[in-house]
């Protein structure tokens, strides 16, 4: 790789893999580790040889506009990338790479997380003792919903929606049945106790939990809408660790305000770090700020992932993590 290739990363990153970039590449970081500008990161791609953007950079198409693009490979710290437009980087002749595998378990943890903080009213129980408001044990304060031997319904069979079905069906003893775009062999989906139905709507109308788990974006956008809230059960609880937009917020807060399904649990959110004032005002969600791959072991081994990719990119292989 010669002469060194510049990089610019756009926020801050674990100290040991910002050392291996450093070391490889002309590194320049983010320091103050505030999300860019879309002129800050139009810029970006006319300045350096490659940038690493994260979920909170937006890279529309007409960043890409107007030709002097230096910018030949996007490494995108994360399996997600809604945010870039893959097909105008594809016709400015920028490959792109994301992380796949390595968060598949911390963010089935977190989904797991929401799945029983939801049902079981932990957010509501733990700001009603920091309010010193509990009075004490007594037979009906805050009654939730038992978990174990309920139906989980999956939307998206990928390597985090199976990884949740696992936690759920051989943890807690649930049925798992899930909807995915292709058909998934029926002995795989044994594996993982889980049936597979032909719909969206067949897993909502059945399932107790929906756990989201589908990329965000395109034809997934709004995918769970007010008309598909309302055939949900009644009782039934909403879990997003995919992306904000897969679900139409001002429908969530309406289905949640009005009893048409009784709760949620939301990791991601449209317009992070933007959080609707509709949904923190509900008691019956709860809330985390993005929080799915949050352990230091994933950042990590996000992080090399992405060194991996830019690193084969420049050395003229191919990137094993090629989007586009």
């Amino acid at each position: 790789m010669s002469p060194t290739p510049r990089i610019l990363v756009t926020r801050r990153w674990p100290q040991a893999v910002e050392r291996v970039l450093a070391e490889r590449f002309d590194v320049v970081l983010n320091e103050t580790d505030v999300p860019m500008s879309a002129d800050q990161l139009s810029q970006a791609l006319r300045d350096f040889d490659a940038v690493l953007p994260t979920v909170s950079d937006r890279l529309p198409a007409s960043l890409f506009e107007g030709g002097a693009v230096r910018t030949r490979i996007l490494g995108n710290y994360g399996v997600g990338y809604n945010h870039i437009d893959v097909a105008a980087a594809k016709a400015a002749n920028i490959v792109v790479t994301n992380t796949p595998g390595v968060l598949t378990d911390c963010t089935a943890d977190i989904a797991m997380t929401l799945l029983l903080a939801v049902a079981r009213r932990a957010g509501e129980g733990e700001r009603q003792i920091r309010a010193g408001e509990w009075t004490g044990w007594r037979p009906t304060h805050m009654i939730g919903a038992k978990v174990t031997g309920k139906r989980l319904g999956i939307i998206g069979f990928g390597r985090i929606g199976k990884a949740m079905a696992k936690r759920c069906h051989f943890g807690f003893d649930m049925e798992v049945v899930f909807y995915n775009r292709s058909r998934v062999d029926v002995a795989e989906a044994a594996r993982y106790g889980a049936r597979q139905l032909d719909t969206v709507d067949e897993v909502l109308e059945a399932a107790d939990f929906v756990s989201l788990h589908c990329p965000g974006g395109g034809e997934n956008r709004h995918l769970i809408n007010a008309e598909r809230l309302a055939k949900m059960k009644k009782g039934a609880y909403l879990v997003n660790t995919a992306r904000g937009d897969v679900v139409d917020e001002p429908a969530l807060i309406e289905a949640l305000k009005n009893g048409v399904i009784k709760g949620a649990g939301l990791d991601v959110f449209e317009a992070e770090p933007n959080v609707p004032a509709g949904l923190r005002a509900l008691e019956n969600v709860v809330l985390l700020p993005h929080l799915g791959s949050a352990t230091e072991e994933t950042r990590v081994a996000m992080g090399i992932k992405v060194v991996d990719n830019i690193t084969a990119f420049f050395d003229g292989r191919e990137p094993p993590d090629r989007v586009v």
